[in-house]
């Protein structure tokens, strides 16, 4: 349903769009059948179709019926990152297949329309709009297609029917009846290069399905959510920048935490945090490819003085993600600014180091051979934690208000002391375990004294305040105390009755914690999860099924979930598809399957 109020901009509900991908990059496409973003050649490139920010005008492809639809249904072929649209219309039913086929040169985007019922009229409307919406193309015809160059881009354009400039628009018509089947084509490249040639669309379809499904069969998941966790490993598998192993976080930027609000971040980058998560979710389910070309890219990336590590790098580990906004965009439903990079890479999160250690002993456990290289890193990060880890930092969320001594910060440095003394003590790692334990009871004691509110008996988000923080609630799932210590269950039950709004979980309360912004945000998505894993670990097993269950109901309806979560608009919020809920998806599923098991 369309939002209330007077936009400028042309938004649909984020939940409407899916996405097709080629591991280079991702686009989004809505159920109205509007490709409204897409980066080229990259997840990071300038977008050539922009208009999830803006408007159409901001660029953005469109291929649909010409009369009124009646009713759209879509899915993705089963294990597959293959979207299948059907639309109804009162002439008949057409099909609308999308997809990237996997590449090593130059990114193409296919589209397919198969008729179904009757004799319906559609029509191709591609507008291109490089450098996010700013740019317009010249157009010229070349005996292969029609040749779209601004700058460094080149796409060329195939069509099954004859095509017209309107309006900056190429368009094409078409007449869809039973058994016919068209394809459309783009295929970007260099400018200055020749242009490619046309793939062959059933081919290239064919090859397609069988690479997604092969690459799915590997799930190790058997649980009644099998379906559900197979989905969100494809979505992660497809923010996964092959050529490099770098994991983005989101495939764009800008999609707001609250209508019309200033929290909008640009999330396609490699948070370290979410890319170790999302490998231990990854390598969980029998992925342990993954985890090694990820370990590559990290060394890569960090390579040199661990002092100089940041949260984040770009998808090729580069360093320098300067943010600017961008003001010939409007915003995602009037949500400004619109923002391209993130200072955030510059801050302080002390939690970062003990997710990149945890994510190497997860490996250790997993049977993942550990280097020469790998080793002298890990040395180096938990060195550096020894001489930092009592200092405030920026914690988990990123906040742009004054450092604190966060709790979940704590935790993280302890856990990666632990984990190197475990890499030493029992996979023969070189080192001193006696060293790292004595650091990991120093930090632990810390916490204890001083993250602990007596009165309540549970801990808080940073040292000296009673604010709670979700964060808190991966204490119990790291295993800093035992499930059953009256303290790890006040602070799971303290959470809950604290940061829950209707039956979803904030981050925290933005009337408590002074985070720098201005106005609210929805319940972020992996919060709700990490309930229902809490909930798992200290015995709550039928809650934790049910709470899970009632988050499963609001993905969309191909399986997708974005960053956050309005639980009383019932509507997404924040960047999409976000690896951040699909790996807390992963992880309750496998939480909630084990409490099932066991019963």
């Amino acid at each position: 349903m369309p939002f209330a109020g007077s936009f400028r901009t042309m938004s649909v509900p984020i939940e409407d769009y899916a996405i097709v991908g080629d591991l280079h990059t991702v686009a989004l496409v809505s159920k109205g059948g509007s490709i409204d973003w897409l980066c080229l050649p990259h997840f990071d490139s300038d977008a050539t179709f922009a208009a999830l920010l803006g408007t159409e005008d901001h660029g953005r492809w469109k291929l649909a019926p010409v009369e009124k639809v009646d009713a759209v249904s879509r899915n993705y072929r089963p294990d597959t990152l293959v979207l299948e649209t059907e639309m109804a219309t009162p002439s008949g039913t057409i099909r609308i297949i999308d997809f990237m086929p996997t590449r090593d040169a130059h990114p193409v985007l296919i589209r397919i329309v198969e008729g179904l019922e009757g004799s319906v009229e559609i029509k191709s409307e591609l507008r291109f709009r490089f450098n996010y919406g700013q740019t317009k193309p010249y157009v010229r015809m070349l005996d292969m297609g029609l040749h779209v160059i601004a700058g460094p881009d080149g796409v060329l354009v195939h069509s099954p029917a004859e095509t017209t400039l309107e309006d900056d628009q190429i368009v094409c018509d078409l007449t869809v009846k039973p058994g016919d089947r068209f394809a459309f084509q783009i295929t970007w490249h260099r400018s200055w290069e020749e242009p490619p040639k046309q793939q062959d669309p059933d081919n290239a379809l064919a090859m397609c399905t069988a690479m997604w499904r092969g690459w799915a069969e590997s799930c190790t998941h058997e649980s009644p959510y099998r379906e559900a966790v197979v989905r969100s490993l494809i979505t992660l598998k497809s923010l996964t920048y092959q050529p490099t192993g770098g994991i983005i976080a989101a495939a764009t930027t800008s999609l707001p935490e609250q209508m019309g609000g200033e929290r909008n971040w640009d999330y396609r980058y490699c948070w370290l945090r979410d890319a170790s998560v999302t490998l231990a979710a990854l390598n969980r389910e029998g992925y342990t490819q993954e985890a090694k070309h990820w370990r590559d890219w990290l060394l890569r990336a960090v390579a040199g003085d661990p002092e100089q590590i940041q949260i984040m790098y770009g998808i090729s580990g580069e360093r320098r993600l300067d943010e600017y906004t961008i003001d010939g965009l409007p915003g995602y439903a009037n949500s400004s600014p619109v923002r391209i990079g993130n200072a955030a890479a510059g801050q302080f999160q002390l939690d970062v180091y003990g997710e990149v250690m945890g994510a190497f002993q997860f490996g250790r456990e997993s049977g993942i051979q550990a280097n020469e290289e790998g080793w002298a890193l890990q040395q180096a990060l938990v060195e550096f934690v020894e001489s930092n880890w009592n200092k405030p930092d920026d914690g988990i969320w990123e906040v742009r208000g004054d450092r604190k001594h966060f709790v979940y910060s704590k935790v993280m440095a302890w856990l990666a002391a632990k984990s190197a003394a475990s890499a030493c003590r029992d996979y023969g790692m070189p080192g001193d375990p006696k060293r790292w334990d004595k650091l990991a009871t120093k930090i632990h004691k810390d916490v204890c004294e001083k993250g602990l509110d007596k009165e309540r008996g549970c801990f808080t988000q940073a040292y000296g305040t009673n604010a709670m923080d979700a964060s808190l609630l991966l204490m119990v799932i790291v295993g800093f105390l035992p499930p059953d210590d009256p303290r790890m269950v006040a602070t799971v039950r303290e959470v809950q009755k604290e940061l829950s709004t209707n039956g979803f979980v904030l981050r925290y309360r933005t009337d408590a914690t002074d985070d720098g912004l201005t106005g609210e945000e929805g319940s972020f998505v992996i919060c709700s999860f990490w309930l229902v894993e809490a909930l798992a670990v200290i015995g709550e097993h039928d809650e934790a099924r049910v709470m899970f269950e009632r988050i499963l109901d609001v993905r969309n309806d191909v399986g997708l979930l974005s960053e956050e979560y309005d639980a009383k608009g019932h509507q997404m919020l924040g960047n999409m598809p976000q690896a951040f809920s699909h790996v807390g998806l992963i992880n309750a599923a496998a939480a909630v399957a084990a409490g099932i098991t066991n019963k």
